[in-house]
């Protein structure tokens, strides 16, 4: 009788470890990360800016800078809008895919005109999800201090009117959307081609690990929790952190053009408190990628670099912690 009810307790573990596990990993990368997507993003944009933030020491000073003299709330600004982006990307490329013969997913018999049509999708996605996603990256990086309070649907409505070109003004700099499809678009697809990669290499690589070390009976339970959950986790998490790393270059350009024009105003990197306006005048991609060459030299392109440092040590202190609380039950249960 025990051991029926032992067994049913480690299989309720087991289910309840999944969830848990898989919540922990997206609170990580949509919440608790979230400040360093703030820094990360206004430290690309500010070109005024003379620290460079290529480590994570200096980005935690002036997080902390900036929670002294702002609050807390300065940090987390724009999450809500992440969150909306997300939905119409997800959204649009379901409706894309039902509408089209663009295929949402590629079948293990796959050919080259199913990828040429994933990607496609995946683009076209993209691009109809640019103008929110300006809207978005503008509630990201504009300073707490200037702005009021927004609504939750603000950016849905930003980026409506950015598209029908009412709404919020802008300035004569502001690139035209078209301008912002192909920066948009390349990004977008390159990133989910390099993740699915990475994802499906260090998978190819957990799995075959975990096929030569047979478990004992005493661990079975623990083991094989293990081997459901995490290498998923572990090889989506590499994924992320390649593509982040690989493109982050092309991420700087691209959110300077996306910026461009908006009368966005951000906080001061260098020191924590005070302003700046970004009044940049790229003419498109290339004029951007050779200026910020010119002016502030290859470095340039990875300005916040040290928040992503910070941003996927997060990630794996909680994914370890939630490993080692996760075993620590299981065990205790068998």
């Amino acid at each position: 009788m025990l051991y029926i009810l032992f067994s049913c307790l480690a299989e309720q573990l087991n289910r309840f470890a999944g969830f848990g596990i898989g919540l922990a990993s997206l609170f990580t990368e949509n919440v608790l990360a979230h400040p360093c997507i703030v820094l990360r993003r206004q430290c690309q944009v500010n070109y005024h800016a003379r620290n460079y933030h290529l480590t994570p020491f200096t980005i935690v000073n002036i997080m902390y800078s900036i929670n002294k003299t702002q609050g807390p709330r300065a940090l987390w600004k724009g999450m809500g809008s992440t969150f909306i982006v997300q939905g119409i990307t997800l959204g649009t490329e379901g409706i894309i895919s039902e509408c089209t013969p663009l295929p949402r997913e590629l079948s293990h018999k796959w050919n080259l005109k199913q990828i040429g049509g994933h990607l496609l999708l995946k683009g076209l996605t993209h691009v109809i999800a640019m103008p929110f996603y300006s809207a978005s990256l503008i509630e990201t990086v504009q300073s707490e201090i200037i702005r009021d309070n927004p609504g939750i649907l603000d950016c849905v409505r930003e980026g409506i009117g950015r598209v029908v070109g009412l709404g919020v003004p802008h300035s004569k700099r502001l690139l035209p959307l078209m301008v912002l499809v192909f920066p948009t678009a390349v990004h977008g697809v390159l990133h989910y081609v390099i993740s699915s990669i990475v994802q499906k290499l260090v998978l190819f690589v957990l799995k075959r690990d975990n096929s030569h070390n047979l478990p004992t009976e005493s661990s079975t339970s623990v083991q094989s929790m293990l081997d459901a959950y995490f290498p998923e986790l572990i090889a989506s998490f590499a994924a992320s952190l390649c593509a982040d790393v690989m493109l982050y270059p092309l991420e700087t350009v691209l959110h300077r053009l996306h910026i461009q024009g908006t009368r966005t105003i951000i906080d001061n990197t260098d020191l924590g408190y005070e302003v700046l306006p970004i009044n940049t005048q790229y003419e498109g991609m290339r004029d951007c990628i050779n200026t910020i060459k010119r002016e502030e030299g290859m470095l340039g392109f990875y300005k916040g670099f040290g928040a992503v440092i910070v941003q996927y040590t997060l990630h794996v202190a909680v994914l370890q912690l939630t490993k080692i609380i996760y075993s620590t039950l299981l065990q205790n249960v068998s």
